[in-house]
C-alpha cells in the first residue's frame, strides 16, 4: 500500500511548498559503437572477461570532432523539445560534466547560445559521476527559493578522451553521451524531494586524474567496495528522508558505473531487479550523464510513467555521493 505523498510527509522536515517538477527529458548518444572485442585484442584478453567483470558489452564515443558541447547541446534540445519550452524561457542552464572541452570557459555558455538562451545563468558543475545529482540539487534549490522559474539541467561526458586503453583496469569502463531534465516551478503536489550527499577525500587516490598523467587511474577493489557502501547507505537516508519505504519507490535509478555493483546494491537492498535501472550494456559508464540517460531508457521501455515514485544515487571520484526521491512528472 502506498504511503501519503511526498508533500504530506515532508513538510515538517522543512520541505518548502514550492517545489521542482521535472516537465522534460532528452538525450543524446555519439554514432560510434566500440564493442568489447577491440578492447580485449589490445589488453589480450577474452571479451567475456570484460562482461564478467563490468556487464558492459558495447559502449558509445565520441569522435574527435565531436565536443562535449555538441553532446549536451544535443540533449538539452531534446529535452526542452519534450518539455514544451521555449528556450528563451530557460532561466539556468546548468551542466554537469568532468570533462569540458576546455578548462575554461564551461560547457553550459556554449549549450545557452546553441539554444538561444542568452539570458540564463549558465554553469557547469563538476561532482564526477555524482555530478547529475549535485547539478539537480542546485537547479532544485534555484527553483525552490523563487529565483528560477524553467532549469535545465544536462549530465554530459566524453571519458574516453581520458582513458588509457592499455590500462586493464577502466580500459573498458567508459562511454560517452548526455541526458537532460528541465525542470519547472509548482506551487503544489510532489516533484523533486530533499537530496542526501557525502564525500571523503581520504577515498581520492581510488579514482584520479592528474594534471601530470590526466588518464584517469582507479582502484578497482577500493572503488567496487565503496560505491556499493554508499549507494546502499545514500538510498536507505534519502527513502527515510522522503518519509517512505523501499517498497514505495517504483524504480530505482543507480549511476550506471558496473553491472555488478548495481546488482549487489539490489541484492543489499533486496529490491526486485524489474524495479532496478540497469542499462550499461550498451552504454559503458557515461559518468555525470549515466542517470538521466537510464530515465531516458527507463521511459521508452514504459518503466516510468507519470506520478511514479524514483530513486536516484550516484557515487563518484573524491569520493562523493549523493540521493534524491522525486516524483516522475515528465510527458508519458
Amino acid at each position: 500500500m502506498r504511503s501519503a505523498p511526498l508533500a504530506e510527509r515532508s513538510t515538517g522536515a522543512g520541505r518548502p511548498t514550492r517545489t521542482a517538477g521535472v516537465l522534460g527529458l532528452g538525450h543524446h548518444l555519439p554514432e560510434t559503437v566500440v564493442s568489447n572485442l577491440p578492447i580485449a585484442e589490445r589488453l589480450g584478453i577474452d571479451e567475456s572477461w570484460i562482461v564478467k567483470r563490468t556487464g558492459i558489452r558495447h559502449r558509445r564515443h565520441a569522435m574527435p570532432s565531436e565536443r562535449l558541447s555538441d553532446l549536451a547541446i544535443a540533449a538539452g534540445h531534446n529535452a526542452v523539445k519534450d518539455a514544451g519550452v521555449d528556450p528563451t524561457a530557460l532561466d539556468a542552464i546548468l551542466v554537469a560534466t568532468t570533462s569540458a572541452d576546455e578548462i575554461t570557459p564551461n560547457a553550459a555558455p556554449y549549450v545557452a547560445t546553441a539554444l538561444g538562451a542568452s539570458h540564463a545563468n549558465a554553469f557547469d558543475v563538476g561532482a564526477a559521476c555524482t555530478a547529475f545529482v549535485t547539478a539537480l540539487s542546485a537547479g532544485t534549490g534555484l527553483i525552490e527559493s523563487g529565483r528560477a522559474e524553467t532549469v535545465l539541467v544536462i549530465g554530459a561526458d566524453a571519458l574516453s578522451r581520458f582513458v588509457d586503453f592499455d590500462d586493464k583496469r577502466s580500459a573498458a569502463l567508459f562511454g560517452d553521451g548526455a541526458g537532460a531534465v528541465v525542470l519547472g516551478a509548482q506551487e503544489h503536489g510532489d516533484g523533486v524531494g530533499q537530496f542526501v550527499f557525502g564525500s571523503d577525500a581520504t577515498l581520492a587516490e581510488a579514482i584520479i586524474a592528474r594534471r601530470e598523467d590526466p588518464y584517469l587511474r582507479m582502484d578497482g577493489h577500493t572503488t567496487f567496495n565503496a560505491a556499493t557502501a554508499a549507494l546502499e547507505r545514500s538510498t536507505r537516508e534519502a527513502v527515510a528522508l522522503a518519509g517512505l519505504e523501499l517498497d514505495d519507490v517504483d524504480l530505482f535509478v543507480y549511476h550506471q558505473a558496473n553491472a555488478r555493483i548495481t546488482k549487489l546494491v539490489a541484492e543489499k537492498l533486496e529490491l526486485p531487479l524489474e524495479r532496478v535501472a540497469d542499462y550499461i550494456a550498451e552504454t559503458g559508464n557515461t559518468s555525470a550523464a549515466s542517470i538521466p540517460l537510464a530515465l531516458t531508457f527507463a521511459r521508452e521501455e514504459d518503466r516510468l510513467h507519470p506520478g511514479d515514485t524514483v530513486l536516484m544515487a550516484a557515487v563518484g571520484a573524491g569520493f562523493t555521493w549523493g540521493a534524491a526521491v522525486l516524483q516522475w512528472g515528465g510527458p508519458a
